[in-house]
């Protein structure tokens, strides 16, 4: 069983490294008319709205159930990732795009081009303390998952959110790095410019793959598969249950509500059975405690 991450120390990790990077890329952009700089620093801005939207998220996920919301505000999670991966991302893609090609037409020649490369080899440094950081959550969160499973596999989106943003920052800084630096060597401006464009596709590229993991668990997905098989083994095994005849799980963020309907050992009475039943269910939330809500049912058939 994989372990539990800690997702708001990334997102803090990740806030933190994002708002020094803003602040030294906008100083170095308007000082080097770097085009590539400018659009690194929208990017760091976007990014610490981001952050901002995942706290957001993770706060209205926690509000209690009601009469009106019965299962809670968990889901509520998976909306502002959503919000992120498309509308900051995708923003954040285009706009470098858009000053790119705008480059092409319009070029504009590097000042202080060193500036602009200090900026960057700072930027790569903080944001590779913010990945190591995310990297160690995404690593107990996946357990011996590779790390392409767990993108696609888990249910953990502000997590998720925090792992494409850092990978497509530190991506992005190094683009910008080769594309001043390329600009400094033969003098030519199409290299910062073909560097913006490439950091917008980046961009682009990275909230479409988080657009549509996010959107599945918007739909309502189960728990992951991994963990939908450890929790059928464990009712299976149970000496109260004969037969797990369906189980279905939905993961509503941090929580998860399980249906089980099962075929039990046969007991001597209709009380005995309900307190077998009620038995399964306190070690199931015991042992997956994630768990909030379960629903039993017991019968012959499915």
């Amino acid at each position: 069983m994989s372990g539990h991450a800690n997702s708001l120390k990334a997102i803090f990790l990740a806030l933190g490294a994002n708002f020094a990077i803003f602040l030294a890329k906008t100083v170095a952009a308007v000082m080097t008319g770097s085009g590539a700089m400018a659009a690194e620093a929208v990017h760091s801005l976007a990014d610490c709205g981001n952050q901002g939207l995942l706290l957001l998220g993770m706060r209205q996920a926690k509000r209690p159930a009601s009469d009106e919301y019965p299962l809670g505000w968990g889901r509520a999670l998976y909306f502002w990732s959503f919000l992120v991966a498309i509308l900051l991302f995708s923003v954040g893609g285009m706009f470098s795009v858009y000053e790119g090609v705008h480059k092409f037409s319009h070029p504009e020649p590097l000042k202080w081009p060193w500036l602009a490369l200090g900026v960057l080899v700072f930027g790569i440094v903080a944001e590779s303390f913010s990945m190591r950081g995310c990297m160690q959550e995404v690593n107990k969160a996946r357990g011996a998952q590779n790390l392409w499973t767990w993108f696609r596999e888990t249910r953990s989106s502000e997590l998720l959110v925090i792992f494409g943003e850092d990978l497509a920052a530190l991506a992005g800084l190094c683009l910008a790095a080769l594309a001043v630096g390329a600009t400094m060597l033969s003098g030519n401006l199409m290299y910062d410019a073909l560097g913006t464009v490439a950091i917008g596709v980046l961009l682009l590229v990275v909230a479409v793959m988080l657009a549509i993991e996010v959107k599945a668990l918007l739909i309502g997905q189960g728990v992951e598969p991994r963990r939908r098989a450890e929790l059928f083994a464990f009712l299976q095994n149970r000496p109260e249950v004969a037969e797990v005849l369906n189980l279905i799980t939905l993961q509503m963020g941090p929580d998860v509500m399980v249906a089980v309907k099962a075929r039990m050992h046969p007991a001597p009475s209709d009380r005995a059975l309900i307190d077998a039943i009620n038995i399964v269910e306190a070690a199931m939330k015991t042992e997956f405690d994630d768990i909030r809500w379960s629903f039993f049912e017991p019968d012959v058939t499915d």
